[in-house]
């Protein structure tokens, strides 16, 4: 079984290494991300790559790659090297918490809802995205270095689980779908890694900003059969203490 630390780690830093940094502004999660900003002095982002979604002067980051950490710092944001499963800060300290295209690369999946619960400010947020479905598994998914797929049911279970209240969602992502595509990008990211990465960063992504859907939020969990990703709103739940209990009496 693969070590999925050291395939991410082995694949995002060469990834990183050779590409730029982007504007989170120019992603089409940027209107729900400065709805949230005034309320959110304090705020994280775990795996952001050179893609964060928050913007980065004042934000706390914590990524796996070194390359990451070096842009990230330049560019004013608060970067540390460091695991999803192992944060390094205290207790309820962050209003918002993010995490795209993250939580579906580390097999202990629970002690990372774990790690975010703990981090997070009651009635605090977490917005993260995921992939669904194990019946949509491609290469691409092997090659990146994701673990799983989620069933919904499943993902609102675990969210339940750790505090997390499930506020919306939207449909999220453009991973290829036509497996003819798929193979031949494969193929130029592993033997043909430098032009495949010239194209991607002037040509493919440009292009992906530039055709970005609109989010479209629904209350509660999206009914999505096919979708490939979505991304999700929480709120940490408030939970009564002892000293609540006591008052009550």
């Amino acid at each position: 079984m693969r070590d999925s630390n050291t395939v991410n780690r082995n694949f995002y830093d060469v990834l990183w290494s050779e590409t730029h940094l982007e504007r989170p502004d120019r992603f089409n999660t940027w209107p729900l991300i400065s709805n949230y900003l005034p309320l959110a002095p304090e705020r994280l982002e775990i795996g952001p790559g050179l893609r964060p979604r928050l913007p980065i002067p004042g934000t706390n980051f914590v990524d796996i790659s070194p390359p990451v950490i070096e842009r990230l710092t330049t560019a004013g944001g608060i970067a540390t090297l460091g695991e999803i499963t192992a944060l390094p800060f205290s207790d309820r300290i962050f209003e918002l918490v993010a995490a795209f295209d993250v939580v579906e690369h580390t097999e202990d999946d629970r002690l990372i809802f774990s790690e975010v619960s703990r981090v997070l400010k009651e009635g605090g947020l977490f917005i993260f995205s995921v992939p669904l479905y194990a019946a949509l598994w491609t290469k691409f998914d092997e090659f990146v270095g994701h673990v799983r797929r989620y069933d919904p049911a499943e993902l609102k279970a675990l969210l339940e689980a750790h505090n997390l209240v499930l506020e919306r969602s939207a449909a999220y992502g453009m991973q290829p779908s036509n497996p003819r595509l798929l193979d031949f990008g494969l193929w130029w990211l592993k033997n043909r890694r430098r032009q495949a990465m010239w194209w991607y960063n002037r040509v493919l992504l440009p292009l992906g900003m530039l055709f970005q859907k609109r989010l479209k939020f629904v209350d509660g969990l999206i009914d999505a059969p096919g979708v490939d990703e979505i991304v999700l709103v929480c709120r940490k739940r408030t939970v009564p203490t002892a000293e609540d209990a006591d008052s009550d009496k």
